[in-house]
């Protein structure tokens, strides 16, 4: 790629965001930054080193004051909650990586962390109920839909928090695709 491209992907539990995510940045030859970040993020946040295990890790980065007990810590932030701790540092992560090279952002808040930014595409992926139910009985190991909407919440939450905009409200994004229309590739290819 000659020129700077960053994308951000925000998507639905289900719709195949992910694999769209990464087929743009194979066909693009950049780099996908998803759950990374977080390890990237946690770092540079005083007591990560709490959690052994990194799956624990990401259910803690998508923490916010309502399902939080006080955290406040004593250090670094000058008592900032840990949870906001994470939210600054994945930001920051975002936001270096961006300075550096072309990429495919997914999840995170990654739209609102580089929405200054001229050289950002947002992409909000999204897909009908009925394609969310099969891929959740064939991709997702059996999870139903009802499962991946409580997953829905937890990221709407966790979103609308940090940015102040509504998950998936189409007005934030550039572009918002219904993946269940075609296959992945072709709406990757669509995309770019």
């Amino acid at each position: 790629m000659d020129q700077k491209t960053l994308i951000t992907i925000t998507r639905q539990y289900g719709s195949g965001g992910r694999e769209v995510a990464e087929i743009l940045a194979k066909k693009m030859g950049v780099k996908r930054y998803d759950r990374k970040i977080v390890a990237m993020a946690a770092e540079n946040v005083a007591d990560a080193e709490d959690v052994q295990d990194f799956e624990s890790l990401i259910e803690r980065s998508y923490n916010s004051p309502e399902n939080c007990l006080g955290n406040l810590g004593d250090y670094a932030y000058v008592r900032v909650p840990q949870h906001n701790r994470m939210y600054i540092e994945q930001a920051k992560v975002i936001q270096k990586i961006a300075e550096k090279e072309s990429a495919v952002f997914l999840g995170r808040c990654a739209d609102y962390a580089l929405r200054k930014r001229d050289d950002v595409f947002s992409i909000f992926v999204c897909a009908d109920d009925d394609y969310r139910e099969e891929r959740g009985r064939t991709v997702y190991e059996g999870k139903t839909l009802k499962e991946m909407d409580r997953e829905d919440e937890k990221r709407a939450r966790y979103y609308d928090y940090y940015t102040g905009r509504k998950w998936g409200d189409g007005a934030h994004y550039d572009l918002v695709v219904n993946a269940g229309r075609a296959p992945l590739a072709q709406i990757a290819d669509g995309i770019i």
